[in-house]
Parts: structure tokens; C-alpha cells; sequence
């Protein structure tokens, strides 16, 4: 497949969230909720536009983490952005404490390290991985997911180890797996909502 699924090509043409974010989803929990649970100062709690999260978060980064991160709910699930962040797909402490008794599905892009997608339940790994190199999975069960792979593009047999292949827009093909787990695909209309925003607690 050299075409991004048709419902995310707006990543790729309008690249609205930089070159590292987490964008997360945490099924059943209230955006208060979620955002206490990652550890934020429940002080700085606000709504705020999309364009907000960004410019605060790169005013405070700290660590390489986002220094400030917005969730909004929709439907069955609370969508959380972190700009300039990774810290729901990668850090296991976090990602332990935002999964406890429900689940997160996480797609995180960072250029000056590694993407990666995860799949947590009640903060155990099911599935992680990059979306460069998806025959290189890990996790309780890193098969759970490879019809879904295979349907948008993300050859689970992919020979990862060979210089002449690649896979092509593997950030959209990652969103739009995690839209086939969660029935909410991830949509430029969804950075028209106002989040609700806090400042992380530092470390």
C-alpha cells in the first residue's frame, strides 16, 4: 500500500501536531479523571482550544515530556493529546496509573527517537510497537491486533530487517488501527473542540 488510508491523509498533508505527541485514548473515564490519574496540577485545570495545548506545553516542556496536556470526552472514550509528549504510550508508571480497570490506546510520534502504538489494559502491556517496524511486537498478546493490521497497512510479517522495504505513512496507518479498536477515528474535527488543559506535576 503506497496511499495512507483515506480517512487520515489530513495527517500527513497538514502535519497539525508536530513531530512529537502522544494522542491517546482512555475508554470510560472523565477527562478530570484521566488527567489526575497522569499526574497534573489540578490548579491549572481549564478548557482551552487545541492551539492552546500547544503553544502552553512547548512554553513549559520539561524533560523532553509535554508541559501541558488536554483531554476532551467523546462518547465512550476521553481522547488526551500530549504536544511535544510520549509519556501515556511509553512511560509504564503513567501508562499503569491512566489504564487501571479500563484500557488506553495510545499512538505516539517522535522523531528524535522512536514512534510507537500501544494497546494497555489495566496497565499490562497487550500490544506495542512501531509503526515502522510492526513484525517487531511485544506484549501479553502482540497478535491480538493482525487482521486489523493487515487491513490498513501494517503488514504484521513485515520483513523490518530489509533494506529496500519500508512501510509508507506508517503514523496513519497507526491512527487508523487504533480507530478499528476504538470505533472514534481520529479526525481534524476533533482539534475543534475545546480540552480540558492542565500543567503535568513535576517529577
Amino acid at each position: 500500500m503506497t496511499e495512507p488510508p483515506k480517512d487520515f491523509t489530513w495527517l500527513s498533508e497538514h502535519e497539525p501536531l508536530d513531530d512529537i505527541y502522544c494522542v491517546s485514548f482512555v475508554r470510560d473515564l472523565s477527562p478530570e479523571e484521566v488527567l489526575r490519574r497522569f499526574g497534573v496540577d489540578e490548579s491549572t485545570m481549564e478548557e482551552v482550544p487545541y492551539d492552546e495545548l500547544g503553544r502552553r506545553s512547548a512554553e513549559s516542556m520539561r524533560d523532553d515530556a509535554a508541559g501541558y496536556i488536554g483531554a476532551v470526552k467523546i462518547g465512550d472514550w476521553t481522547l488526551v493529546i500530549e504536544p511535544g509528549g510520549w509519556q501515556i504510550a511509553v512511560d509504564p508508571e503513567i501508562r499503569a496509573r491512566v489504564s487501571r480497570a479500563t484500557e488506553t490506546v495510545s499512538v505516539c510520534r517522535h522523531d528524535y527517537a522512536e514512534d510507537t502504538f500501544t494497546y494497555i489494559i489495566d496497565g499490562q502491556e497487550i500490544v506495542c510497537f512501531d509503526p515502522m517496524c510492526p513484525d517487531e511486537r511485544s506484549g501479553d498478546d502482540p497478535d491480538r491486533f493482525v487482521r486489523e493490521m493487515r487491513e490498513v497497512g501494517l503488514d504484521p510479517e513485515f520483513d523490518s530487517d530489509s533494506d529496500d522495504s519500508h512501510i509508507d505513512f506508517p503514523m496513519e496507518r497507526a491512527f487508523a488501527l487504533a480507530g478499528m479498536i476504538t470505533a472514534l477515528p481520529f479526525s481534524p474535527e476533533m482539534l475543534e473542540l475545546r480540552f480540558l488543559g492542565a500543567e503535568p506535576l513535576e517529577d
